[in-house]
């Protein structure tokens, strides 16, 4: 969720996948996918700056998420991260 201001009023979160299209005419006017509309005190670009924050935040959870369980899943033992952020066990120094 995105947090946006009324146009002379309270905060409020929206979604920011059910945004159908926003305009800026002068005020910015965000029209969601079942009609409703709102007039909101932030700028376009400021508007299309939060729902990339909030999307690359998204994006962010589920990255660190997938390594966690790829540690999790990893074999016990000497164990280090390889570039590509997987989990790689260490060969055993064991003779």
């Amino acid at each position: 969720m995105i947090v946006v201001t009324r146009l002379g009023g309270p905060t409020f979160a929206v979604n920011p996948d059910l945004i159908e299209r926003a305009e800026a005419s002068p005020d910015t006017v965000v029209t969601l996918v079942d009609g409703t509309k709102y007039v909101i005190a932030e700028s376009l670009e400021e508007l299309i700056e939060r729902i990339r924050a909030y999307r690359a935040s998204v994006i962010a959870a589920a990255s660190l998420a997938e390594h966690v369980l790829r540690a999790e899943e990893a074999p016990s033992g000497p164990r280090r991260l390889s570039s590509d952020g997987t989990v790689v066990a260490l060969p055993s120094r064991e003779r």
